[in-house]
């Protein structure tokens, strides 16, 4: 994989169509997956202005005094980490009100912003949320497979293909995040990832929560590794921890915030049974899951039960 390269996104569509008619767009998703070189690409060719709050000055300007920052904004522009300031939203909503011209503002985050303490306003009826996952294996191979088009069509029909075997273990090991892709030696891959959890313990979990028992997170990803693809359960996640299980569900609820786990709940006709029923946990990449678990591809066409959970968690994604 090149990463030099645009990959064209899927949602691409989706964020040209809501800025067209919507005054702030977010797309929001986890770190590195590639929600910048989206925003920059899309708005690169329509005349946005971009600022990172990942520079400090920024971020403390917009901090100090969000309501003079939005008011020496361009006309538009593009407003990177916004979770990092969550004052800025209610500034973001009087300008908004003042001047609901669509596609005034673009916004990405690696937490979820509606879920971040402190927020100063959710920007209700003038904000567009889409969510951004890392790359799919259609998006890596830059093509439409069409599955879900051809499968709901009326003139479906059956087809053979050949079995992947080995070359869908690596598509499983490899996941989507495209700094990890350009690395060409499964080792190297499973280092990125590594140092990838590092960097979010102890950046943007800090930053979401100020809690005792760091250490014990990464060891909880591994264990939701081991779960990712089955039913959700807290007993079983939190035996191995000497912490009670309202604060390893505090945990898991903290690494959804900053999308590293998903819980599915199940589609069922019933609403209500849809809403009691035990949801699946998954991690948000199974490169991610293997690199947890110290497993590469060779590995996991040996066990075929770790296998199937995560491919279950791959056509998720």
């Amino acid at each position: 994989m090149n990463s030099g390269r645009y990959i064209p996104r899927f949602i691409q569509s989706h964020l040209e169509t809501a800025l067209r008619d919507t005054p702030v767009v977010l797309v929001h998703g986890p770190r590195q997956c590639g929600k910048t070189t989206l925003v920059r690409h899309v708005g690169g060719e329509l005349g946005y202005s971009y600022i990172s709050f990942d520079d400090e000055a920024a971020r403390e300007f917009a901090t100090e005094d969000p309501h003079g920052f939005v008011a020496g904004l361009s006309e538009k522009i593009i407003l990177d980490e916004v979770q990092l300031v969550p004052k800025l939203f209610s500034a973001i909503k009087l300008e908004v009100d003042r001047n609901r011209t669509p596609g005034r503002f673009i916004l990405t985050g690696s937490a979820n912003v509606l879920l971040v303490p402190r927020l100063s306003d959710s920007l209700a009826g003038r904000m567009e949320i889409i969510r951004l996952h890392p790359l799919s294996i259609c998006e890596i191979n830059g093509e439409d497979s069409g599955f879900l088009d051809r499968t709901f069509s009326q003139d479906w029909a059956m087809f053979q293909c050949s079995r992947l075997n080995e070359t869908l273990a690596g598509y499983v090991t490899s996941g989507g995040y495209p700094a990890a892709l350009a690395r060409k030696k499964e080792q190297r891959r499973a280092a990125w990832y590594r140092e990838y959890i590092n960097t979010i313990v102890q950046r943007d979990i800090r930053d979401l929560a100020r809690i005792r028992g760091m250490e014990a997170i990464p060891k909880i990803m591994e264990m939701a590794a081991m779960q990712s693809g089955q039913l959700f359960n807290l007993s079983k996640l939190a035996g191995p921890f000497e912490l009670s299980r309202p604060t390893i569900g505090e945990y898991v609820t903290l690494l959804e915030k900053v999308f590293l786990v998903e819980r599915i709940r199940p589609w069922f006709s019933n609403r209500m049974s849809r809403l009691i029923k035990t949801p699946k946990i998954h991690l948000g990449d199974t490169g991610l899951g293997c690199s947890l678990l110290g497993m590469g591809a060779k590995d996991l066409m040996e066990d075929r039960k770790v296998f199937g959970n995560l491919l279950e968690t791959f056509v998720l994604q």
